[in-house]
């Protein structure tokens, strides 16, 4: 007696609209950050943070002590009132004639070369207060107070959370269908359920002689800071979509030396019975748990998604469960 047919889960390939995207691995950047660093040398008199606080843009940070500028600045303001004064008395006594025009304007020159030096001042108390350049997020803390700070020493890290970059490359081969604009999904594992969107802002102009890739920059808003600089996550570009392409669940596929291949049930109820026979195919996106199959299958194959290692060539084969055609 023949043996009964053996049971199998299949679908019917169909042609259907599938999303198409270019994925890649890729790093969060900061749109702004910095790392704040005293410009001059000088001991700390004042820290007004704390570790990882918010601040706005032209908060006092650190201050460094600046008692001789303060007090080289009042004597510079002495000197230019002083010299305000004499360009006053200098223009009345020549609307009079009794003092010459070269004397203005060495008057004013005195006044102007005063104020200069007010200003000089200025720049270097300015340069003894680190200051926040713009509002956000500062790190860990790395001076004390009445430490004393060499230029360049760093202080604080700042940075701008709301906004970010998401850098990624893609190859070459690719470089016709980016767009600047286009859709770009983030997923990071961080949060496996969330999905996060960002605007394809940059192409880089030249290719990578190294990779032979072209590097990407995709700019996303960031409002609840779930994301950091520094995290790799997975971007994928969004493409026009497939309009007619033949979509399988993955489980479909089997992978050999040989290549991919799928198995077909061939005959007049294939839907409900038939044959099975073993058909190479080839492979491109893949969606969810569903893959699209480029070259190998046609409309309206039956395809086996469950039980293939029970299958033998030419075997004869029972549906059990018809699944839905594709991603439907």
């Amino acid at each position: 007696m023949a043996p009964p047919p053996t049971g199998v889960v299949a679908t019917v390939a169909q042609p259907q609209p599938v999303p198409a995207s270019l994925e890649s691995v890729g790093t969060i950047r900061a749109v702004r950050e910095v790392q704040l660093a005293s410009e001059v040398a000088g001991r700390v008199t004042g820290i007004h943070f704390d570790n990882g606080q918010y601040v706005r843009a032209g908060a006092t940070l650190v201050q460094l002590f600046s008692g001789p500028e303060r007090a080289d600045r009042t004597a510079a303001v002495a000197r230019s009132e002083f010299a305000r004064q004499q360009l006053a008395r200098a223009r009345q006594l020549l609307e009079t004639g009794a003092e010459s025009r070269e004397v203005v304007d060495q008057r004013r020159s005195e006044y102007d070369q005063a104020r200069a030096a007010i200003g000089q001042l200025d720049a270097r108390l300015a340069q003894k207060r680190i200051a926040a350049p713009f509002s956000g997020k500062l790190g860990v803390r790395r001076v004390n107070p009445g430490q004393y700070l060499n230029p360049g020493d760093e202080v604080v890290s700042l940075t701008d959370l709301s906004r970010l970059y998401v850098d990624f490359s893609l190859p070459q081969q690719d470089l016709s269908k980016l767009t600047v604009g286009s859709e770009v999904q983030v997923r990071s594992d961080a949060w496996p359920d969330r999905a996060f969107s960002a605007k394809l802002i940059t192409v880089e102009p030249r290719i990578s002689e190294e990779t032979r890739n072209v590097m990407l920059r995709a700019e996303m808003g960031n409002p609840d800071q779930a994301l950091r600089p520094g995290m790799y996550v997975n971007a994928a570009l969004r493409l026009p979509p497939l309009p007619d392409a033949l979509v399988v669940p993955a489980t479909a596929i089997q992978t050999s030396a040989q290549g991919d291949s799928v198995i077909v049930i061939r005959g007049k109820n294939a839907r409900s019975e038939g044959k099975a026979e073993i058909v190479g195919v080839k492979t491109g996106q893949r969606f969810g748990n569903f893959v699209v199959v480029t070259s190998g299958l046609k409309r309206g194959d039956v395809v086996v998604t469950e039980g293939q290692l029970r299958v033998q060539p030419g075997a004869t084969v029972k549906i059990s469960r018809l699944l839905p055609s594709g991603g439907e």
